[in-house]
């Protein structure tokens, strides 16, 4: 069965630092809901100055958080499960003063202005 997953480009300065306060987040939110497994993080391209990679997400997990919060999760800002996600996970990240930009991947394709 083929995972449905919420693909997340992230952009930062510091590829080390936020790559792994974003692992940690998310296996700390793995050990939250029982889950495993539920995330990729890719490697960095660097351009600009700055760190561009995707961390891979699958649904599952976002559904099970969303599920664990309840009214709460309902509260964060954003459209639909992946926004509320983001805006989530965004939260949690700079909780631990690192400085990330977090887009969903298909949305930034999409856009007609190309990068940003």
């Amino acid at each position: 069965m083929i995972q449905e997953r919420i693909n997340i480009n992230v952009s930062a300065t510091d590829y080390e630092n936020s790559s792994k306060a974003i692992i940690n987040t998310l296996r700390n939110l793995e050990q939250m809901v029982h889950g495993e497994n539920d995330f990729i993080v890719t490697d960095s391209e660097f351009a600009f100055g700055w760190h561009f990679y995707v961390v891979c997400v699958n649904r599952s997990l976002v559904k099970r958080l969303s599920e664990q919060m309840g009214p709460d999760f309902e509260k964060v800002k954003g459209k639909g499960l992946d926004h509320k996600f983001l805006t989530w996970l965004n939260d949690k990240v700079v909780q631990r003063n690192v400085k990330v930009k977090l887009a969903i991947k298909e949305e930034m394709e999409s856009s007609k202005f190309g990068i940003f």
